[in-house]
Formats: C-alpha cells, sequence, structure tokens
C-alpha cells in the first residue's frame, strides 16, 4: 500500500468554508451511502451513467474496498451539526500498468464552489506521486460543469470509445 492509504489535507472553499481531504476508509460506509441520498437523481447519472440510488454489497464492497495502490478513493468532508460529513468524493482505478481512469461526485449542495477541483487536484498529485503516466476520465457530454473542472487542469478530448461519452485524458510526465 502507498502513503495514499493515510492521506489527508485541509483546504478552504471559495467561500472561506474549510473541507477536509483524506483517503476514503472502510468505516465510511455509512457516511458514503448518506452522501448518496443527498445527491440529486441527475447527479448520480452523471457519475453512473445509469439511474443509481441504490447499491448491492458487492457494489459497496467495490467502493470501499480500496487498495490504495491500484484504486485509490479520497472524500471531501465538512461539519455539520457538529460532525464530520462527506460531501463529494473521487477516485481512481488503474486498468492497465501507468494509466488510471478517474471520477468523483459532489453532493449538489456542494457543487460549484470548488469541491470537485480539489478533489482532481489531490488524485493528480497522488497519481502522480504513485508513479502514473496518464490519467483518463469518461463524462457525459451534457455535464458541462465537470467537463469544465476537467479542461481546467489540462485533460483534453481523445478518441472515443463509446459515443454517448466524451474520453478526456492528461498525461502526468
Amino acid at each position: 500500500m502507498s502513503e495514499a492509504i493515510d492521506y489527508t489535507a485541509r483546504e478552504l472553499l471559495s467561500d472561506g468554508s474549510q473541507i477536509e481531504i483524506r483517503a476514503l476508509r472502510r468505516e465510511d460506509e455509512a457516511d458514503m451511502l448518506a452522501a448518496v441520498e443527498k445527491t440529486s437523481a441527475q447527479s448520480l447519472q452523471r457519475r453512473f451513467f445509469v439511474m443509481k440510488r441504490h447499491f448491492s454489497d458487492k457494489e459497496r464492497a467495490f467502493f470501499l474496498d480500496v487498495d490504495f495502490k491500484n484504486h485509490v478513493a479520497i472524500v471531501a468532508l465538512t461539519d455539520e451539526a457538529g460532525r464530520k460529513v462527506i460531501v463529494g468524493g473521487g477516485r481512481y482505478i488503474v486498468f492497465e500498468p501507468g494509466r488510471a481512469e478517474m471520477a468523483f461526485v459532489v453532493i449538489d449542495t456542494w457543487q460549484g464552489g470548488g469541491v470537485g477541483s480539489i478533489l482532481m487536484r489531490h488524485l493528480i498529485k497522488i497519481a502522480s506521486d504513485a508513479g502514473l503516466k496518464e490519467l483518463t476520465a469518461e463524462i457525459l457530454p451534457e455535464n458541462a460543469a465537470m467537463i469544465k473542472v476537467f479542461r481546467k487542469f489540462g485533460f483534453s478530448p481523445a478518441l472515443r470509445r463509446d459515443p454517448q461519452t466524451l474520453h478526456l485524458v492528461r498525461n502526468l510526465a
């Protein structure tokens, strides 16, 4: 396992509120499911490309059992009524040596405030530190806000594997 398993950082959003970015933990399952419940059907569809509200045991295990080598996941947390809650998350999964695909989701009430950009910056740093050479993403063409975030971080369109999605790539070398 890499140092990503212990990853933690504090960040300020554009409105001055503070969030914590840290590695996803197995014990985050209830908080992760609570975050999904607060996320709109449209946002979940943009993340998973299908209407998704509930996850099977197998899917929950996949999302939570990360090895921090080939599957890295981080979350953004804030204080709400004196307790930490997840407001967004991002991950990358290595699909061949040196190359990984990334994905993000941010709870609707937190969208547009910089959470996605902060998650992106931290995942790029973790991926670079891990020696990855390229990050990719598949995004639905109507997800203009997320396309803007990816382009801001140097991702550019590449040949599409699926005509229904926009394939973006960023070299890390």
